[in-house]
């Protein structure tokens, strides 16, 4: 018999003493990294325009793409936020081609990525109830397809490389313009080396009853996911997009520098909703807008769980009279994360309204700050607003802040804030283990509980994950 750290060698066999970390289970399992094309680490004009001949960019995006490579490289590292020192674009790969071309067959999906996304739960949502699939593989969409009911009305979803080629208009039109360039650093480098994504277009009146959803995997170490997402509901129309995103688990940084565009139209509906379970070497810098319309309502339902920094503030832009906005959201911090998130709302014309309900748990030296904007300028007349925020710490090691924001330049409004920080409550445990749980049941029944308002508000799938991944993260105790 041998010993090693954190095992004991018992004839060929080896037997666990500790667990070092969590087993996310199907999300750290990794194929090989291979690939038909990976580019050379960092980022420069080569590369820029290396990428965008790969994807055969018509003039207008070319220039886009140079422009924010210029803007980029003028905008300094936010410094309000986590510390974001270890992130070198020096070592990371703007773009990975995967050994896949794009088809609506699953069938002809490579082996090794169709297993993956098969662990991944796609395409047995597809088959059960959705409307729609995409599964993006590192910086690749590899399958897309939608059913026939929906293209018969007019519906659009495809790739964002084949809409820029088939309906270069409207994206020309939509591109950047919710997230402009100058947004913030990482939406600039997004928008230079941004490849893969969704385009979604729903016409005036058609009601897309049944979700539509993409699924995003990086599996290349060392490397970046820049897919952008772009998204218009014409006026009366109805959508429920949902997002999913993972990642194996590397030693080395990896990148998300997402966007999201999104436009709501004039008595249009928009849910969005988001379960981001990134690993735990991730730098999740993700940016999220909308803008809504007279009467349009956008609802942003996001769970994140993953990632080693996040920085992801997702923000509606209320600009017609009685818009509406609500946000419901849930942040997971384990050992090793700091997850800086939440909401940003432009309130900008009257009778508009905006409800945010955020929580958040923390444990094992795991740090979560909720962090908000609200903005009603002097166009909101009689508008409505309400922030909740919770965060719930499960030890003394960790750590939970809320810095909300509110500016006003009108004054007939109704506002209301309320927030609350604090950890498991002893009486509660001790009435759950009068009743006959353990304290570890009677502990994580309390977090579930705390969870479920959340979880309640996404689809059963994404819900049932939500909740296998609290489990993970309160195996071993959580005391």
């Amino acid at each position: 018999m041998s010993e090693t750290a954190g095992e004991i060698k018992v004839e060929g066999a080896k037997v666990k003493t500790q667990v070092d970390d969590i087993d996310r289970n199907i999300y750290d399992v990794k194929n090989a990294d291979s690939y038909d094309y990976k580019m050379k680490k960092g980022l420069d004009r080569e590369i820029v325009l290396e990428i965008s001949e790969m994807k055969g960019d018509p003039d207008w995006m070319r220039d886009i793409r140079l422009h924010a490579l210029e803007v980029y490289g003028k905008t300094p590292l936010p410094t309000w936020g986590p510390d974001l020192s270890e992130l070198k674009m020096d070592d990371i790969s703007t773009y990975v081609k995967p050994k896949a071309k794009q088809s609506a067959d699953w069938d002809d999906v490579p082996s090794e990525i169709k297993e993956t996304f098969e662990r991944l739960g796609i395409p047995q949502a597809e088959r059960s109830y959705l409307a729609g699939v995409g599964a993006q593989y590192d910086s690749e969409v590899v399958y897309h397809n939608m059913k026939e009911e929906l293209l018969s009305a007019g519906v659009i979803y495809t790739d964002m490389e084949t809409a820029v080629r088939e309906y270069p208009e409207i994206v020309k039109s939509h591109f950047m313009k919710c997230v402009p360039v100058t947004d913030h650093k990482f939406a600039a480098l997004h928008a230079a080396v941004w490849s893969g994504g969704s385009f979604v277009y729903v016409p005036k009146d058609v009601k897309v009853d049944i979700p539509i959803q993409s699924y995003f995997r990086l599996n290349s170490p060392e490397s970046g996911q820049f897919e952008h997402t772009l998204i218009i509901v014409e006026d009366g129309a109805s959508l429920h997009f949902i997002e999913g995103c993972s990642a194996p688990k590397y030693n080395k940084v990896n990148l998300h520098a997402g966007c999201v565009e999104l436009f709501v139209g004039k008595n249009a509906y928009l849910r969005y909703s988001t379960i981001e379970n990134w690993s735990k070497n991730m730098m999740n810098l993700n940016t999220k807008k909308a803008i809504v319309d007279e009467g349009g309502e956008m609802e942003w339902v996001t769970g994140s769980f993953g990632s080693k920094v996040s920085m992801l503030y997702p923000m509606s832009i209320l600009n017609g009279e009685g818009s509406k906005t609500e946000y419901t959201g849930i942040t997971f911090a384990g050992a090793g994360q700091t997850l800086d998130t939440g909401v940003k709302v432009l309130m900008n014309a009257p009778n508009t309204s905006a409800v945010i309900n955020s929580k958040s748990i923390s444990k094992g030296g795991g740090s979560c700050t909720y962090r908000s904007m609200t903005k009603l300028t002097s166009r909101a007349h009689g508008a409505k607003c309400s922030v909740s925020c919770e965060s719930l710490m499960l030890d003394d090691k960790s750590r939970s802040d809320t810095i909300p924001t509110c500016e006003t330049d009108v004054d007939d409004i109704t506002f209301s804030h309320e927030a609350k920080i604090g950890k498991i409550s002893d009486r509660e445990i001790f009435y759950l283990m009068s009743r006959g749980l353990s304290e570890e049941d009677a502990k994580a029944m309390i977090v579930r509980g705390f969870a479920y308002p959340i979880s309640k508000e996404l689809p059963m799938e994404y819900a049932a994950e939500m909740n296998n991944l609290i489990n993970l993260e309160l195996e071993g105790g959580i005391g």
